[in-house]
């Protein structure tokens, strides 16, 4: 009987497929929400707009799809307070432009026919945005051992 209800409940084909690719890409996203902790923790806790570990929220399904736009609105809050405290000059609120974009273009990726071309200038944002990030967390780790 306990035999039956787990080979109902076993995945087939397609769907093995399918989780196979989400687990897939869930490594990148968890890379990418490693970057962002980490940049959270360089900058100096009068500086944050949050919390590093609240980053991990965007692991949360149908959550993310606003969490996104805070945790890109408070990591530029957060590097541009980082940048002014330690006399670095920068365009203000850094990166959020583009991290908008991102959130933008990955919500509008799932308009019917040109969904496809969205998400492909979405990912391309999102990796952007990702180096960026990584760029601003480096020159902070920099400045703050020099």
């Amino acid at each position: 009987m306990i035999a039956s209800i787990f080979a109902m409940m076993s995945p087939s084909g397609p769907e093995l497929i399918i989780i196979f690719f989400l687990l897939i890409s869930l490594i990148p996203l968890i890379f990418f929400l490693l970057t962002l902790q980490k940049c959270l923790e360089r900058c100096d806790p009068l500086s944050r707009a949050m919390n590093p570990s609240q980053v991990w929220l965007m692991l949360i399904p149908f959550f993310n799809l606003i969490w996104q736009f805070i945790v890109v609105s408070r990591i530029a809050t957060s590097l541009d307070n980082e940048f002014k405290r330690r006399n670095i000059i920068k365009e203000p609120n850094p990166g959020k432009s583009l991290g908008i974009a991102w959130c933008v273009l990955g919500l509008c990726s799932i308009i019917p026919t040109i969904g496809t071309v969205i998400f492909i200038i979405g990912l391309i944002c999102w990796i952007v945005y990702w180096t960026k990030i990584a760029s601003y967390s480096s020159e902070i780790a920099t400045q703050f051992s020099t």
